[in-house]
């Protein structure tokens, strides 16, 4: 028998999807995070398995894995002693950043403390100029200076990110190799591996995130490779990536970079099969949690990816699938600030105690306090049994903030949810106005084991045309990192005009990204299927600050095709900014391709639809909108295709629970997910 297993670490619970091979069923169970051991919840998980569903380890042919190690170092500021070694007068490379102030509205905000900090930064006399050329090389001595400076003050790790090492890093490496022959024991992360890539700042802030992390994140992944192989689990462990892809553990080593977001990447990736499934075409994902809420846009079934997504206070700038955090989760904690301001967020109960109404010590109120108040979670157990819902304790919790804000426990309680929502509907208006979008023509694709519990409320305030809940949403995450595809990116910056000449060097760069491709599908990742090549390029007006990525084809680089690669910038152009010129001369910065080979994947098939209504559970009393309403509670599991009601209605299952306010009709799909709109 074989197995294939998802997992994904969330703040609350750690989340298990498991799927036969064999028998094509899907089976799913979570259980609590152990924040303070990282990696048990990963072999507690292992061990239920076999005793859920009668899987030894040995059955499981396929692991993925996603790691908040990483981002986790970078947040609490808990990763190594890191020194930079730049060029020579560009030490405060990381201080001067971008000159842009965090909060332009108050006078006293400041910059974070840079990873690397100014008196652990040293500059070494060294010059590669932009074409590539080496004017100065590295000096093994000077370097060897650095280092024992660097030693002398503490640091456990180097960062190297020299000027113009996107066009050539001989020079880093030079200097990686006198840095390893002075000191052996010392780590040493290079820009010029990490991302390649134009702009000093962006490349070295990339680097030193990815320097101060790797220890950890080495040593995390090391730890789940042996625990796993302890256990009996003879599959090469896949970790997720940023990007919406895996990589092998092994890898995941030495590319810790490649990790920070996997989390909520594979949320994106899990929604964004949904979506695809069902035909949804413009789709906000909504992956509610127990510590944030993670928003993405998906288009025609493929989620929007970027660069510059933040990690803790600072930016990364390898691609990654495109994620608004809202620090506001089912665990998030409500408070009174100095001026009697209800406050939601974003601290978060987390695990351990969780929130009072898990019954595991928690005393202050979270947004799932609230709605247990509310009568709005039913009475039953969560988290697959492993809570057993204790209202009375959150109603203790949400009555120490009654007083202070003068209120009843039920207004207060009713408070704390539209605050929430208030927070939620802020950053996703951000969002939509981001991309041009109007959010009326958007479903909400709720996961996550908060999601479905807020999104109808969300998009009633919204203006959505629907959401939609899939048959397992609190573990849909889990379930985006088993079916993501190997997948890497790669870079090159060409900096060349769209001309003849400008397309000859061009073709040679896309020449040697290529096979670098395949080289790290095939040789690295063991990968012998279909290769799939996607090549974009960053174009721009010549005399333009800014780059737009352009969607381009391998075969008009090749034969030096001018006019349709200047056709796509143009309308590429179009589409963002509502304008372009044909007449004006195109600059091509950098080259791009996307690498990724296809893992196989559950198959689904559509239900017929069942005759007759579907029958509730029973009633429940509930308090929403400022009034007390009789709700009918529905079992998940006792809806079938065709099934439709009206809301005041409760839904529970083993690992969320959805609510439909009154004005909201629940129809149930082929597929098994709840499509939720507003009546009339």
């Amino acid at each position: 028998m074989s197995i294939r297993v998802g997992v994904d670490i969330g703040g609350t619970f750690t989340d298990f999807c498991v799927y036969d091979d064999a028998t094509g069923v899907m089976q799913t169970f979570k259980t609590f995070s152990t924040p303070t051991t990282p990696g048990a919840e990963v072999m507690n998980g292992v061990a239920e398995l076999e005793r859920r569903f009668g899987h030894p380890p040995a059955d499981i042919s396929y692991f993925t894995h996603g790691t908040t190690v990483g981002v986790n170092t970078v947040i609490q500021r808990r990763g190594a002693a890191l020194a930079l070694f730049t060029t020579r007068e560009f030490e405060d490379v990381l201080v001067v950043a971008r000159l842009k102030t965090p909060d332009p509205y108050d006078l006293f905000s400041e910059r974070p403390a840079p990873l690397a900090p100014r008196e652990r930064v040293y500059g070494l006399s060294e010059r590669t100029l932009k074409d590539g050329s080496i004017e100065t090389p590295v000096d093994a001595a000077d370097v060897a200076r650095a280092v024992a400076q660097a030693k002398a003050a503490g640091a456990e790790t180097i960062v190297v990110a020299l000027l113009h090492a996107y066009a050539n890093p001989a020079n880093e490496r030079a200097a990686r190799d006198a840095i390893l022959a002075a000191a052996p024991e010392m780590t040493v992360t290079l820009s010029s591996d990490v991302w390649p890539v134009i702009r000093e700042y962006e490349r070295t802030v990339t680097a030193t995130v990815a320097g101060y992390v790797q220890q950890q994140v080495a040593h995390y992944i090391a730890s789940l490779q042996q625990a796993l192989k302890d256990a009996g689990v003879q599959a090469e462990p896949m970790i997720t990536k940023s990007n919406g892809g895996v990589m092998t553990a092994e890898l995941g080593k030495t590319a810790p970079i490649a990790t920070l977001l996997s989390g909520t990447a594979s949320g994106v990736i899990g929604a964004a099969d949904v979506a695809a499934r069902i035909g949804a075409a413009d789709v906000l994902s909504f992956d509610v949690g127990g510590t944030s809420a993670d928003v993405a846009v998906i288009n025609g079934g493929a989620p929007a990816f970027g660069v510059g997504e933040m990690v803790g206070e600072f930016p990364i700038y390898v691609p990654t699938v495109s994620v608004t955090s809202i620090g506001e989760g089912g665990g998030s904690i409500a408070w009174v600030d100095d001026f009697g301001v209800l406050k939601v967020g974003p601290e978060s109960a987390g695990s351990t105690p969780g929130p009072a109404c898990y019954g595991r010590g928690g005393t202050r109120p979270t947004i799932t306090d609230a709605f247990a108040v509310l009568g709005l979670l039913g009475a039953g157990e969560l988290g697959y049994g492993a809570v057993s819902l204790d209202k009375a304790a959150a109603e203790r919790a949400v009555l120490t903030l009654s007083a202070p804000l003068g209120l009843s426990v039920q207004a207060t309680a009713e408070s704390i949810i539209r605050v929430s929502i208030s927070g939620m509907y802020l950053e996703i208006s951000k969002l939509m106005s981001r991309h041009g979008a109007d959010p009326r023509g958007f479903s909400l694709l709720a996961f996550g084991g908060a999601g479905p519990m807020t999104a109808c409320l969300l998009a009633r305030d919204l203006g959505l045309a629907q959401v939609i809940v899939p048959p397992t949403p609190g573990v849909l995450s889990a379930y985006g990192g088993l079916i993501a595809d190997i997948r890497n990116d790669f870079i090159r910056t060409a900096f060349v005009d769209l001309d003849v000449a400008g397309l000859k060097a061009l073709d040679g760069y896309a020449v040697d990204l290529e096979a670098q491709a395949l080289h790290w599908l095939r040789q690295e990742q063991g990968f012998q299927g279909e290769a799939r090549l996607v090549w974009t390029a960053d174009m721009r007006y010549r005399g333009q600050s800014y780059e737009i990525e352009t969607l381009v084809n391998r075969a008009d680089i090749a034969s030096g095709a001018l006019a349709p690669l200047g056709a796509a910038f143009h309308r590429e152009h179009e589409r963002v900014y509502d304008h372009a010129d044909p007449d004006a001369p195109v600059q091509i910065v950098n080259l791009r391709l996307v690498v990724s080979g296809s893992v196989p994947k559950p198959e689904f098939t559509e239900s017929p639809a069942a005759s007759g209504p579907p029958s509730p559970l029973g009633e429940a009393e509930v308090y929403l909108d400022g009034q007390t309403r009789t709700a009918q509670i529905f079992a998940r599991a006792d809806l079938a295709p065709g099934h439709s009601f009206s809301g005041m209605a409760i839904i529970t299952q083993d690992d969320c629970t959805t609510i439909v306010p009154p004005g909201q009709r629940v129809r149930v799909d082929g597929w098994g997910n709840l499509l939720i709109e507003a009546e009339g």
